[in-house]
């Protein structure tokens, strides 16, 4: 089932080649998420939901009634960014070899990507989806000053024993805000160490640099991320000038332990 369209576009494989990794290139450096969690997949665009827990009874019926017993499920979204390439320019690259810009095709790649992190980190709780953030349950800190190298770490080690508290045993990944994670390369005073260089020893599931506020450090058995479609290139139309095309792809965090999250706050100012 061609449902990237990719049979109606007029122009050769090796065009197809080119934007695909174009768009790997755009989203890889963006994705964090995928970077410690555990994925699984690719099920198909055909998948929309997946079921998550166990059945139970929607409410305990009395002696003489009959129980509804319900699952429970979450759906898989879709990520969509369209983008546009000029049919001249595509002609002249089949043609005649001139260089073909596929710089639209990172962009939208890059902007599914960001929205990709948006869900893992955020969710959307409106449409029951809880991102590692915001989901009930989780455990939390508040951090403090990380300009100071000892802070950062006595924050990151605070954590990480409230999730060994809870048999919670890591492997850790740690996520930090672009600001928290800069601050991590600070020299220890009197030392050639950085701070990064201390928690790599306890987050050896990486430190990653996330579009987030605060931090997160979770045990990498916290859940999986399920993959409908992968990352992919698909054909609308065409206009006369420029070729339609867009970029999608489905996916979903399912957490499995809110407890082996434990949220670092950024102290209020």
């Amino acid at each position: 089932m061609d449902t990237l369209n990719r049979g109606s576009a007029p122009f050769p494989p090796a065009i197809w080649s080119a934007i695909d990794e174009a768009a790997a290139n755009g989203a890889r450096d963006q994705l964090t998420g995928r970077r410690f969690l555990e994925l699984e997949g690719p099920f198909g665009v055909g998948l929309t939901t997946i079921e998550v827990g166990n059945d139970d009874y929607c409410r305990q019926p009395g002696p003489d009634e009959a129980g509804a017993i319900l699952g429970r499920a979450i759906p898989l979204p879709m990520i969509r960014k369209s983008f546009r390439l000029s049919i001249r320019r595509v002609a002249a690259h089949v043609e005649n070899g001139q260089p073909l810009d596929l710089s639209p095709a990172q962009s939208a790649a890059e902007a599914v990507a960001d929205r990709e992190e948006e869900l893992i980190y955020q969710g959307t709780p409106s449409f029951g989806l809880h991102g590692l953030l915001t989901i009930d349950g989780h455990q939390e800190i508040t951090g403090g000053d990380w300009t100071s190298p000892e802070r950062a770490l006595q924050d990151v080690l605070e954590a990480a024993t409230q999730l060994d508290n809870s048999g919670l045993r890591g492997p850790y990944a740690l996520a930090l805000a672009p600001a928290l994670y800069n601050n991590l390369f600070r020299l220890f005073p009197g030392t050639e160490i950085t701070g990064v260089e201390h928690l790599r020893r306890l987050c050896t599931a990486g430190i990653y640099k996330a579009p987030i506020k605060g931090g997160v450090l979770v045990d990498t058995r916290v859940g999986t991320l399920v993959l409908g479609q992968d990352l992919q290139a698909g054909y609308s139309s065409q206009d006369g000038v420029h070729y339609h095309l867009f970029v999608s792809e489905s996916i979903v965090l399912r957490i499995d332990d809110p407890k082996a999250i434990c949220v670092i706050k950024a102290p209020s100012a």
